[in-house]
């Protein structure tokens, strides 16, 4: 999607490519990864637990709607009534509602759409190949009709670009039929500080210096913290403001209200392969 503000974006780094340019241009992909997982599945010593997808990159990048990897990874996961939670900024999650409908009706699937800002123009210089705004709190509708657990994550939150949004984001969402929400603290680790930097510069030139101003103090001084319980949430004043703006929303619209949703790993089985003898008796 070429999501300037993506964490992601060292990978390519590490494997001698460059997180600006080769990071948006050249794509890796695994096009036997559902049937190593199937592998993985079927080890005797393999114990369920929720398999989440998206927490590094998204798994519905536009190349997915051609090599269907994540559609063959969640058919893998439902034969083996494997439970599973998606987060995606992407409609294209909407085409595989013939697979997510039934895993949820059995407890076995949730998703998570990130909305960034419902300005499209914004949206277009922070994420120029990413679906808008609108198309995003439309699959939010969708999913939800569908009968999947469906939540929000309004990330992420930049100082002074996008945080003034934070509230009419969970307001949108939640007339989607979003149940529950998130939200994520830009941070800035390795070389994505100084393509942000840049970014500003290019696009918000006047307000560059109070935002990285904004980012360092909630990181205490620097722009990037990677300690567990505040790498997504900042500390300091702004943070504290930050969090409050949204628990407060939270509870307004009543969106985490409900009992959480835990997904089923009880219900995990390994189908027969194909051949195998079938015990009938």
């Amino acid at each position: 999607h070429g999501c300037v503000y993506c964490f992601a974006r060292p990978t390519h780094a590490f494997l001698g490519l460059s997180p600006g340019l080769d990071f948006e241009t050249r794509l890796f992909y695994k096009p036997n990864a559902a049937k190593l997982l199937a592998e993985e599945l079927r080890r005797p010593k393999y114990r369920c637990d929720v398999i989440a997808m998206g927490t590094n990159t998204d798994p519905y990048q536009p190349i997915e709607r051609d090599h269907k990897i994540t559609r063959s990874i969640l058919e893998v996961l439902s034969d083996f009534n494997h439970p599973v939670g998606i987060v995606t900024k992407s409609n294209l999650i909407l085409r595989d509602l013939d697979i997510l409908g039934p895993m949820a009706a059995r407890g076995l699937a949730q998703v998570s759409i990130s909305v960034t800002t419902l300005d499209r123009k914004l949206a277009r210089k922070l994420e120029p190949r990413a679906p808008t705004p609108s198309r995003r709190l439309e699959a939010i509708r969708a999913l939800a009709d569908s009968g999947i657990p469906t939540g929000v994550l309004a990330a992420p939150m930049i100082p002074g670009v996008n945080d003034p949004e934070l509230e009419t984001i969970l307001d949108y969402a939640a007339k989607a039929g979003a149940t529950a929400a998130g939200y994520i603290l830009l941070r800035l680790p390795l070389e994505i500080r100084d393509l942000f930097e840049e970014w500003l510069q290019s696009h918000a030139p006047l307000k560059a210096d109070r935002v990285m101003k904004l980012m360092r103090e909630t990181r205490g001084g620097k722009t990037n913290e990677s300690a567990f319980g505040r790498r997504m949430r900042g500390s300091g004043p702004y943070a504290e403001i930050l969090a409050q703006r949204f628990y407060v929303a939270a509870r307004r619209l009543k969106l985490n209200n409900e009992r959480r949703y835990d997904l089923d790993i009880t219900q995990f089985v390994r189908p027969p392969r194909r051949g195998d003898q079938l015990d009938l008796f």
